[in-house]
């Protein structure tokens, strides 16, 4: 009974951060304008959320366009690495921002374990109730 109540609680999600690369250069191709971009931590993966970061603010939060690498689609670039990103929907990126790549990590909902004093105040009610 327990665990099928536990399978109907929402999950809860919480950022796991992957990777910062830092914007070297703007290119501007037919259609997106495309970031060169340095990997200064961890890794970008091209599944990852994303979110552009300028003077410590974040400005755009969304997907990953494209993830290239000497123009072939990269899965992943790592740490140390340069590439290319392309992010959904935004075209305003400048050089010194950051772009972080996170994903959501869904955690299950546990219910709390009943207390005795929950157990015994239980008991006691129910004997009220009898006649």
């Amino acid at each position: 009974m327990r665990e099928a109540m536990e399978g109907l609680l929402a999950p809860t999600y919480r950022e796991k951060a992957l990777g910062r690369a830092e914007v070297r250069k703007i290119f501007n191709v037919p259609g997106a304008t495309v970031a060169g971009c340095m990997v200064v931590d961890g890794k970008i993966v091209r599944s990852a959320r994303a979110r552009l970061v300028r003077d410590g603010r974040p400005v755009w939060e969304g997907k990953l366009a494209t993830l290239k690498r000497f123009k072939d689609d990269a899965r992943e670039v790592a740490q140390g690495y340069e590439c290319g990103i392309a992010l959904e929907n935004f075209n305003d990126v400048k050089p010194d921002d950051i772009i972080e790549a996170f994903e959501m990590e869904a955690i299950l909902r546990k219910l709390a374990a009943p207390t005795p004093q929950s157990v015994r105040g239980q008991a006691a009610v129910e004997k009220q109730l009898q006649p």
